[in-house]
């Protein structure tokens, strides 16, 4: 009997195991398909001349991300200003300009992250582009591997970035859900916290009123018309202490932007 009982507790041990075992494995297949999905949401701007290297990187990056193609700086601002991008691979040299002055322009308004394409004797520029406010650097030629590692990496670190934005008298944690404003506590919805945290991220850029919709009601923009935005617009402002649209500005025709303060 006593023999019975330990066969049993050791079957049932085994049983346990193999359950915890298959929670894990589950776990962690849940972990990486939400990773690929986040992944295939980012998008990428390649910004290179030499159309045969830029249709590379195209495709040794489309597998795991959007990718939108220019072979000039003016069709680089009109692709950059059709859409919201979450990492810039940006040539310095290009045929109509310096990549570099065009990062310049970008950081007025946008900390999205940039990796400079360069060639290997242009140690120079290797310097400026990072003093100035570049995140990475990859010399020419280089393997595409590479490539999407020194991506990955930026694409990650732009995750743990944006949980926290300091912008004068506000502070905005998004990972533990607190919000002041001058020391003082903002108590702020769910839905008023993905529309503020939309603004912050694309700040300064006029968000049309159909992107807000699709951001903060994900998935139920079916159910949801422009006047639910209006109304959680409003919310946000009044709670944010606004007078005159200094933080949460009217794009009249169009929707809203974040002025960056």
């Amino acid at each position: 009997m006593r023999s019975l009982l330990l066969i049993q507790k050791f079957y049932k041990n085994i049983q346990n195991e193999r359950k915890k075992v298959y929670n894990r494995d589950k776990l962690l297949t849940l972990k990486e398909e939400k990773w690929e999905k986040e992944s295939m949401n980012n998008k990428i701007l390649i910004i290179e001349d030499d159309k045969k290297l830029n249709d590379g990187m195209k495709l040794a990056l489309r597998s795991e991300y959007v990718c939108k193609q220019a072979f000039s700086l003016q069709e680089a601002g009109k692709v950059y200003k059709e859409d919201d991008f979450d990492l810039i691979l940006l040539d310095v040299n290009l045929p109509d300009g310096s990549g570099i002055d065009f990062m310049l322009e970008l950081r007025k308004t946008d900390s999205i992250p940039i990796i400079l394409l360069t060639v290997n004797k242009m140690e120079m520029d290797i310097v400026s582009g990072l003093e100035l406010g570049a995140n990475d650097y990859i010399t020419k030629p280089f393997s595409l591997a590479v490539l999407r590692a020194r991506v990955a990496v930026q694409l990650r670190n732009r995750v743990a970035q944006n949980n926290l934005f300091c912008m004068g008298d506000f502070r905005f944690d998004f990972q533990k859900m607190e919000f002041y404003k001058g020391g003082s506590l903002l108590e702020l919805s769910k839905t008023e916290q993905r529309l503020l945290r939309y603004f912050v991220e694309n700040k300064g850029k006029s968000l049309r009123r159909e992107q807000l919709i699709d951001y903060v009601w994900q998935g139920e923009n079916e159910f949801v018309d422009e006047h639910a935005l209006t109304v959680v617009v409003n919310r946000l402002r009044n709670k944010l202490g606004e007078e005159q649209q200094e933080y949460i500005k009217t794009v009249y025709g169009i929707g809203y932007t974040w002025l960056w303060k």
